[in-house]
């Protein structure tokens, strides 16, 4: 069983461009969780953090583009908001993958912490380089 001071924890630099949605969201998810390491607990954070980069040239497969939407309920009657994936892509692409990902987390303080690990960038620039990401092929 891991320990909270005996974790040691990386930053992995992944690249979307022409990657699927859901594929790469379960990877980034399982790098944060931290299932890759053979220290794995699964009531303590020893994930690492990861940089994707090129959110916005990301693919998805089939009729998604159109049929997927991703709503939103401000809790007052009339109240309920629905926006395309395409919609989504063009506005803010960082959000897409990163709802992905926060919801194959836990909803817990434990989820929270995770995804707060998480740094999704539209373009190919990111101001990470002092943590020294290691390039990572998903």
């Amino acid at each position: 069983m891991a320990k909270k001071e005996d974790i040691k924890r990386n930053w992995y630099l992944v690249d979307a461009k022409e990657k699927i949605l859901g594929r790469l969201a379960t990877r980034v998810a399982i790098l944060l969780r931290g299932k890759h390491k053979p220290t794995y607990t699964p009531y303590i954070d020893t994930g690492d953090g990861v940089i994707v980069i090129n959110a916005d040239k990301v693919r998805v497969t089939g009729k998604k583009m159109s049929q997927k939407l991703y709503r939103r309920y401000s809790g007052y009657p009339g109240g309920l908001r629905e926006v395309t994936l395409a919609t989504m892509l063009s506005r803010k692409p960082e959000n897409v993958l990163k709802l992905a990902v926060k919801r194959m987390l836990s909803g817990g303080p434990l989820g929270r912490s995770q995804i707060r690990k998480l740094k999704v960038y539209a373009g190919d620039k990111h101001p990470h380089l002092s943590q020294c990401p290691i390039p990572l092929e998903v």
